[in-house]
């Protein structure tokens, strides 16, 4: 396969995963289905840091784009274009790799929620791990089934950001090997 196909694939596969990120930290905004939660404050605090919002999202789309438009014929799928395909691939795995982290501290720590009358993050810093033991899950009364919905998204955004990190790292050794020995378009093969 030459570089600038693979390139147009990698690109294509980022698209989907992108939307997904950031879909994902939007409705992590409204644990239980509800906005009042958002509205006074009580949500995960590794949700405010919107890392599939900006990491898994922006700073992997607009990478996706340029890595997209470097596999097809025209002014980008040439050597210089594979080299900053390079560049940008390197913001994508900045991005990727933020949103990995705060996906990880977000099923580590588990929801902020209400346990009896106090708004906390009952399951931070405990010695045995929530995520192993469901009769822990009980302990946050609202919002509703908050355990179930952070770990249930906090999951899909680890696993989308790592695929986004295999991808743009592809990409990266893609575009060396294409900003080496160029693109195939002067062969007449994409």
């Amino acid at each position: 396969m030459c570089t600038g196909k693979c390139s147009r694939c990698i690109g294509v596969t980022l698209y989907p995963l992108a939307v997904i990120s950031i879909i994902c930290n939007i409705i992590l905004f409204f644990p239980g289905w509800e906005t009042s939660y958002a509205k006074d404050g009580y949500i995960t605090e590794e949700v405010k840091y919107m890392g599939g919002l900006v990491g898994g999202g922006l700073m992997v789309l607009v990478p996706a784009l340029y890595i997209h438009v470097t596999g097809q014929q025209g002014c980008c799928a040439n050597r210089c274009g594979m080299f900053l395909s390079i560049a940008f691939a390197a913001v994508g795995v900045a991005g990727a790799l933020y949103s990995f982290i705060v996906a990880m501290l977000g099923l580590i720590n588990g929801p902020y929620c209400r346990v009896l009358l106090l708004w906390m993050t009952p399951f931070k810093d405990r010695e045995d791990s929530y995520l192993n033991n469901r009769n822990l899950w009980n302990l946050c009364t609202e919002p509703k089934n908050v355990v179930e919905f952070n770990i249930g998204l906090f999951a899909i955004l680890l696993a989308t950001s790592s695929l986004q990190l295999v991808l743009c790292c592809t990409q990266m050794i893609n575009g060396l090997f294409g900003c080496l020995c160029g693109t195939c378009t002067n062969k007449g093969v994409i």
